[in-house]
C-alpha cells in the first residue's frame, strides 16, 4: 500500500467534455473512514520556454475565461489523443509563436492542481530557433498577442501579476538562471 493511499470504492463520471471530464469517487481513507473526491481528468499539456538569440523570452497574452482576465504566459497547449508531448510542443510552438525549433529539451513534468486534477504539464526549452514560413497559425477560437521581452521585464510581469500562472513563473525563473549561467 502506498503511504496515505485512498482506495477507490466507486467512481461516477458526471461530465464528459471536450477538454476535461469530471468524476466523483467514493474512497476508503487510511483510517478506515470513507470520503468523496471530486476529480477532473485532463489529457495533459505542454509548455515551451522560448528564448530568442537576443536573449528575450517569447510570451503570449491571452484572455483566460476561468479568471476573467488576460494573462501573459509561455506558449502552451493541450495534448491530443495519442500525441507524444514532444510533437505537441513542436506543433504549439509553431502555431502560437511562428517559430520552429531544431530540438526541444525536456525540463520537467509537473502536476498543475493535484488536489483535484490529474493534469500534468510537460515543460520544454526550444533550441535552434527559426521563423516558420507561415508565421503563427492560431486555432479559430484562439486570440493571442505575441511578445518578446527581457528576463527583467518578465520578472516585473510576475510581480505585477500579469504573469499569474505557475508554469510561466517557473519558466521565467528557469530562463533567468540559464541566461545568468551563459553570460
Amino acid at each position: 500500500m502506498k503511504k496515505f493511499e485512498e482506495k477507490t470504492i466507486s467512481s461516477n463520471r458526471i461530465y464528459e467534455g471536450k477538454i476535461i471530464n469530471l468524476k466523483v469517487d467514493d474512497v476508503s481513507l487510511p483510517n478506515g473512514h470513507t470520503s468523496k473526491r471530486e476529480l477532473i481528468e485532463h489529457p495533459g499539456a505542454v509548455a515551451i520556454i522560448v528564448i530568442t538569440p537576443e536573449n528575450k523570452i517569447v510570451l503570449v497574452e491571452q484572455y483566460r475565461k476561468a479568471l476573467e482576465r488576460s494573462l501573459v504566459e509561455i506558449p502552451a497547449g493541450k495534448l491530443e489523443p495519442g500525441e507524444a508531448p514532444e510533437y505537441t510542443a513542436m506543433r504549439e510552438l509553431e502555431e502560437e509563436t511562428g517559430y520552429t525549433a531544431e530540438k526541444l529539451v525536456k525540463i520537467q513534468t509537473f502536476a498543475t492542481s493535484p488536489g483535484f486534477a490529474d493534469e500534468v504539464v510537460h515543460l520544454f526549452a526550444a533550441e535552434g530557433l527559426s521563423k516558420a514560413t507561415n508565421g503563427a497559425v492560431l486555432d479559430e477560437d484562439e486570440f493571442v498577442e505575441l511578445m518578446e521581452v527581457t528576463i527583467e521585464e518578465a520578472e516585473q510581469m510576475v510581480l505585477d501579476e500579469r504573469i499569474y500562472d505557475a508554469k510561466t513563473a517557473f519558466a521565467v525563473l528557469w530562463a533567468k538562471q540559464r541566461l545568468s549561467i551563459e553570460n
